[in-house]
Order: C-alpha cells, then structure tokens, then sequence
C-alpha cells in the first residue's frame, strides 16, 4: 500500500525539489546583483524534473557503496547539475549578468510553482486521508 502512496506522490516529490533548488538559485542571483563578475543561473525545469523521475544523472556517476551501510545515491536527485548559466541580454561593464527584471518575475512565477505543487500535495493528502476514513 506504502508503494502506491509513494509511487502516487513521486511526481509532486520530484516537482517540488526541482522547484526549491530553483528558488534557492534566483534568490542567489538576486543577492548578488551587484557582485562583479558574477553570473547568473538558472535551471531547465521540465529537463531536471525528466531527469529526475527517469532517474539519469549527468556528469558525476556517484560514489561507490563498499558497505550495506552506505546511503543509496538514488534517494534525493540533485538538480545541481541541470543548472546553467543564464544568457546574458545586457551585461553590466564589471561582468555581472543578473538582470533585476527577468530575476524578480522568475521569482515571482516559480513561487506561484511551488505554491500550486504544495497544493496538489495537500490535495493527494486529503484525498487518501478521506479513503483511509471511510
């Protein structure tokens, strides 16, 4: 039964780290709008989310487990590597490329993002707690 609950919410599990790791880099590129030489990045969603339900990875292929003890790798995907730097459409004169604008309305959408994610979460959550009531 746990497998189905899971299987059910691995798609919203996914969303929402792909999602996160994404605020946390706009945040980033927002907090350094005036550092030079700093670039901007940003990450494909639909890219690491496919990524990540399919489970392949680029770049790194992982550490060796040499114990049973050992931590399977598999368990949290790291949206790490699906991030890009962002093009630049009018870089400053020190390097910089974050552009206030287009950081601030991606922000903004993405925080809609996870705010719908959260709520098909809850919604799967009221749903199965009704079943499991009756």
């Amino acid at each position: 039964m746990f497998d189905r609950i899971d299987d059910q919410l691995r798609i919203h599990r996914a969303a929402l780290g792909a999602l996160t790791y994404r605020q946390e880099l706009l945040a980033s590129n927002i907090a350094n709008a005036d550092t030079p030489h700093f670039k901007a990045r940003d990450i494909d969603f639909k890219g690491a989310l496919e990524s990540a339900l399919t489970g392949r990875r680029t770049g790194n292929p992982g550490l060796a487990t040499t114990s049973s003890r050992h931590l399977l790798q598999g368990a949290a995907p790291s949206f790490a590597e699906a991030a890009r730097f962002r093009t630049e459409f009018q870089p400053s004169i020190d390097g910089n490329t974050v552009n206030m604008d287009i950081e601030r309305s991606a922000f903004a959408e993405n925080a809609l993002r996870l705010e719908a994610a959260l709520t098909f979460i809850r919604g799967e959550f009221k749903d199965l707690q009704l079943v499991l009531s009756q």
